[in-house]
């Protein structure tokens, strides 16, 4: 009890206050590599990947793992969006 009378003379704000709400931050990195997912060659890689997850998820026992078609996709939507970022930076 003291505690709480020590806290509201302080002028600690109550639960009840409303707080100011931040903007939330927008990372222009992630919207530039939304867009270069839809670029034809990152589109056919993402594809590539994609049946490849589905055929390792079919399968109960299999050695065989996405990593190359993982790396493929990434570096082609990379590639992309190395030449676009800069642009939307301000």
């Amino acid at each position: 009890m003291v505690f709480e009378e020590k806290m509201i003379m302080n002028g600690e704000p109550d639960e009840e206050e409303e707080e100011e709400e931040e903007e939330d931050m927008v990372d222009p990195l992630e919207s530039v590599r939304q867009k270069c997912e839809d670029v034809e060659h990152c589109v056919h890689t993402k594809e590539r990947l994609e049946q490849c997850e589905t055929r390792v998820g079919s399968r109960s026992a299999t050695e065989e793992d996405c990593t190359e078609e993982l790396f493929d996709f990434l570096h082609a939507r990379d590639h992309c969006v190395a030449h676009k970022l800069f642009h939307s930076v301000k």
